[in-house]
C-alpha cells in the first residue's frame, strides 16, 4: 500500500522555500505557454508546415528543463554553491574565450558554442559564476576593502574580466552584468568614492574600445550599436526614410491595438507582422492579447520577485545568501525590464528575451538554475534575525 500522507509530505518538500516564488514560478511557466504558442505561429507555418502543436512542444520541453532547474538547484543547501560556483567561475573564463574567437554566429555575433550537439550562450553561465563569485568575495572579505588596491585585485579585475569577454559580442548583457556589480557593491557598502572611479575607468575603456573598432572596421559589433542607439534617437539615415524603425513600430501598433483589456487569447495580428514576436517581442504579443492588464501581471512577477529577494538581504544583512539572492534577482529582474522597455519604445532593441517567458534554449535552464538558488536561500535564511546569526553563516560558507 502507497502511503499517501507520506508522498504528500514528499512532494510538499520539493516547495519548500519561499512560496511566493514558487506562485511567480507557475505564473510565469503558464504565461509563457500560452504567449509563446500564439507568437509562434509564424515559426510554426515557417519551419513545420504550420504544426503549431509542434513548436508548443519544442517549448514545453524547454520549459520543463527550465523547471527541472528550478528543482533541481533549490534542493542544494545555498552555502555550497560559494564553492560550486567559484569553480564555475574559473571554468567560465576559458569558454567566454573560446565563444569571443570560435563561437557560432547568433544574430550577426558570436555567443555560443556547441558542446555534444547541445548550444548554449556562455554568457549565461558566466552570469550567474560571476554574481555567485562576487556574493563571495564580497561577503568574506568585505572588511579588507578599504584599501582600493586590494578592491581592484579582488573584485574590479575579475568583474572586469567576465565582463570584457561578453562586451565585444553582446553588449547590452554585459551592461547589464556590469550593472548587477556595481549594486551589489554598492550593497556590500563599498566606498562610494571608490565605486564612482571603477564606473569612469570603465566607461572610459568602453568609449576608446568602441571608437577604435569602428576606426577599424565598420563591419563589426560595434558599428550594430551605434546604429541602433542613431535609429532609436532618429539621427541614422534609414530613420529618415518611410520605413522606420520597423520593429518598434510594429511593437507599438501591437500595444497600442491592446488596449485596456487585450484582444484575447491567441487573437493577436501582429505576430505574423512582427519580427521575433515569440522572444525578444513577446511582451508586445502580451500586451496585445491581454492588454495593459496583462502586461502589468507579467510585470508584477518580475518586481515581486525582487521583493522577496530584498527582504532577505534586510533579514541577513551582509551575508553570502542575501548578496547570492538579490543579484541574482536584480540580474533577472533588470533583464526582464530592459525587455519590456525595449517593447514599448523606451530602450533601442537589444536582442534581451523575456526571463522564463520568452522561446529559448538553455537560457530557461540557466534562468531556473538562478531562481532555484533564490529559493534554496530563502530556505535557509529565514530564521536568520540579527547579524550574529548573519556573520555564523559567512564562517560556515569559507570552512
Amino acid at each position: 500500500m502507497i502511503d499517501k500522507e507520506a508522498v504528500i509530505e514528499k512532494v510538499k518538500g520539493w516547495f519548500t522555500g519561499d512560496k511566493v516564488i514558487w506562485v511567480v514560478v507557475a505564473i510565469l511557466t503558464l504565461v509563457s505557454l500560452l504567449a509563446v504558442y500564439s507568437a509562434s505561429e509564424s515559426v510554426a507555418n515557417r519551419s513545420y508546415n504550420g504544426n503549431n502543436a509542434f513548436v508548443l512542444l519544442r517549448h514545453a520541453s524547454m520549459l520543463l528543463l527550465g523547471l527541472v532547474g528550478v528543482f533541481g538547484a533549490s534542493l542544494i543547501n545555498y552555502k555550497k554553491y560559494s564553492r560550486l560556483l567559484l569553480l564555475l567561475f574559473w571554468i567560465a573564463i576559458p569558454l567566454l574565450v573560446y565563444t569571443l574567437f570560435f563561437g557560432k554566429n547568433l544574430n550577426h555575433a558570436q555567443r555560443v558554442i556547441g558542446i555534444a550537439g547541445v548550444t548554449f550562450q556562455t554568457s549565461d553561465l558566466a552570469k550567474i559564476a560571476l554574481i555567485g563569485f562576487l556574493a563571495r568575495v564580497l561577503t568574506l572579505r568585505h572588511d579588507s576593502f578599504t584599501d582600493f588596491k586590494e578592491l581592484a585585485i579582488r573584485v574590479m579585475l575579475p568583474i572586469v574580466v567576465i565582463v570584457g569577454l561578453i562586451f565585444p559580442e553582446n553588449f547590452s548583457t554585459a551592461a547589464m552584468l556590469f550593472a548587477t556589480c556595481i549594486v551589489m557593491m554598492f550593497l556590500s557598502k563599498v566606498k562610494m568614492k571608490y565605486i564612482f572611479e571603477f564606473v569612469g575607468i570603465i566607461v572610459l575603456a568602453g568609449g576608446i574600445f568602441m571608437l577604435v573598432s569602428l576606426a577599424y572596421s565598420k563591419d563589426n559589433r560595434s558599428a550594430t550599436w551605434v546604429y541602433r542607439i542613431e535609429r532609436f534617437f532618429g539621427s541614422s539615415d534609414e530613420e529618415k526614410n518611410d520605413d522606420k524603425d520597423f520593429q518598434i513600430t510594429q511593437s507599438k501598433i501591437a500595444i497600442a491595438s491592446g488596449g485596456i483589456l487585450g484582444k484575447g487569447s491567441g487573437k493577436s495580428t501582429q505576430r505574423n507582422v512582427l519580427p521575433h514576436p515569440y522572444s525578444d517581442f513577446i511582451y508586445a504579443i502580451i500586451l496585445e492579447e491581454y492588454g495593459l492588464w496583462g502586461g502589468v501581471l507579467v510585470m508584477l512577477m518580475y518586481l515581486i520577485l525582487m521583493y522577496r529577494a530584498t527582504r532577505i538581504m534586510i533579514r541577513a544583512p551582509q551575508s553570502f545568501g542575501a548578496m547570492l539572492a538579490v543579484g541574482l534577482a536584480f540580474s533577472l529582474v533588470m533583464q526582464a525590464l530592459v525587455n519590456m522597455g525595449v517593447a514599448v519604445g523606451l530602450f533601442p532593441v537589444t536582442g534581451q528575451p523575456l526571463p522564463f517567458v520568452s522561446m529559448g534554449g538553455t537560457s530557461l535552464l540557466f534562468t531556473g538554475i538562478s531562481i532555484g538558488i533564490i529559493i534554496s536561500v530563502t530556505k535557509e535564511i529565514k530564521n536568520i534575525n540579527n547579524n550574529e546569526d548573519s556573520d555564523s553563516e559567512i564562517t560556515e560558507v569559507d570552512s
